[in-house]
């Protein structure tokens, strides 16, 4: 869709989830949001039309289909004039009673009069594009919107407020500025101006690449905090993966019994680890089988395994090591894993010194699912194999997105080619591309020069009518 398309026509989504509730809401946002929602609302006490009503008004009314007159609904109906919107464009919430009924048929009156159905996350997209927020701020919305603690959603509302937008911009004022004195000299080699020497050119890129490794060395921890850990817990069956599941997540989520093989499918849920999201997965139990619903099962837990952050495998204490169990530890100890060993409750009978020789790993968690012990050095264990530290600062300002580490990289690289340029005394010329190179990079982090793919791609992941 091109940008007039996005500018120049007005749309209308459902902007509350679906479902019963006591209010949901309709909105629109565009040119013709106010002409719409004169032809179809009836204020119950004013006699103004909704365009003369005042900016941020919450008018009491009924929503009337012109065509018959029917009352669809009554409704609060809120009138917001560009430019002091969201989107920057005239926008109205038809606060509805919370129905799909009356939703939806509000929204298809909506269409009828002539909006458009929204795109996922065209509101926010317009708001992008009509320059009142910059990419990592469209892309902080969508986070908050999934913020599973409270961490997740502190580090997203920093970066809706603009944090790290303020940290690129700042690398980028110190890139421009060194560029501007580089192309100044090529531009006026024989003017009698105050030039940069090579040392201050040289110290200048250090500093900016400095401030780019800080930015960079966040980048683990921002994606764990704002996507979650993908943890997965493995082992034969009967070994207490389910128990641990549930002793971990503080509920009966998952069906334990002293049956082997009771988990045929995955099961997800998130805890909160110290702040930060853990997408635990329960699977099947691995093992030889030959019954058809049982090789499925243990075929979808090695997909997950693939997919998975950190693995969890979980040995019986009570019981020596089996083949079975030797041929998870073969499967899993190239991976980040930790092994635990449950029923700690009961008599031990599993060699560590075999385990650890085995997994080629130091040290051992042992807990008991049942009695729930050991599982704050289990969470403990988990935060110190994936974080750079147990409990990360509020006050860091994360790189929370895989396009964001690739372009900063991106921008890395040219800086320090143009280091190294500056070092080895070459043409301006030539630093000057780099550093242009550079602002280019750190311009795709905050939308200045993003395609339209790149675009497409982050609004992707919102729902319709954010």
């Amino acid at each position: 869709m091109s940008f007039k398309d996005y500018t120049n026509n007005t749309i209308s989504a459902i902007s509350t989830p679906r479902g019963e509730g006591g209010i949901g809401i309709v909105r629109m946002s565009g040119p013709s949001a106010l002409f719409i929602a004169e032809s179809i609302f009836k204020p119950r006490y004013s006699k103004n039309s909704i365009s003369q009503a005042d900016t941020h008004t919450l008018l009491y009314g009924h929503i009337i289909n012109p065509k018959n007159h029917e009352i669809l609904d009554e409704v609060l109906l809120t009138v917001m004039k560009a430019p002091r919107t969201y989107t920057k464009e005239d926008i109205v919430e038809i606060n509805c009673h919370g129905g799909s009924i009356p939703l939806s048929k509000v929204l298809e009156l909506t269409l009828e009069m002539g909006a458009r159905l929204a795109e996922p996350g065209e509101f926010t997209r317009r708001a992008f594009i009509n320059g009142r927020i910059d990419l990592t701020q469209a892309e902080a919305v969508a986070d908050i919107i999934r913020a599973k603690t409270e961490l997740s959603l502190k580090v997203s509302m920093e970066q809706l407020q603009g944090r790290l937008a303020d940290i690129i911009g700042n690398i980028r004022s110190d890139a421009l500025e060194l560029m501007t004195y580089v192309e100044a000299s090529i531009d006026f080699p024989d003017e009698d101006l105050d030039f940069l020497s090579s040392k201050e050119i040289i110290e200048r890129l250090k500093d900016i690449i400095y401030t780019l490794d800080k930015l960079l060395a966040t980048a683990n921890d921002g994606k764990f905090i704002t996507e979650g850990i993908k943890g997965v817990i493995i082992g034969r069956p009967n070994v207490g993966k389910s128990s641990l599941f549930n002793a971990l997540l503080h509920e009966n989520r998952a069906i334990v019994t002293s049956i082997p093989g009771t988990t045929r499918d995955t099961i997800e849920e998130f805890i909160n680890l110290y702040g930060v999201p853990l997408k635990l997965t329960d699977t099947a139990g691995l093992h030889h089988a030959e019954d058809t619903i049982e090789i499925e099962s243990m075929e979808r837990t090695r997909v997950q395994l693939d997919k998975a952050d950190i693995i969890l495998l979980v040995l019986d204490s009570s019981d020596s090591l089996t083949e079975d169990d030797r041929q998870l530890i073969d499967l899993v100890k190239e991976k980040k894993t930790l092994v635990i060993l449950n029923k700690s409750d009961l008599p031990r009978n599993i060699e560590k010194e075999e385990i650890k020789r085995l997994a080629g790993i130091n040290s051992l968690i042992e807990v008991s699912a049942i009695n729930e012990t050991g599982l704050d050095r289990l969470k403990s264990a988990i935060t110190g194999l994936t974080l750079h530290k147990e409990s990360v600062s509020t006050d860091t300002v994360f790189i929370t997105k895989l396009r964001h580490k690739i372009s900063l990289e991106k921008a890395r690289e040219n800086f320090e080619y143009a280091l190294q340029s500056a070092k080895d005394k070459m043409p301006p010329e030539l630093i000057s591309v780099d550093l242009r190179g550079g602002l280019r990079s750190l311009d795709e982090i905050t939308g200045k020069t993003s395609s339209a793919e790149i675009l497409d791609q982050v609004f992707s992941r919102f729902c319709i009518g954010k």
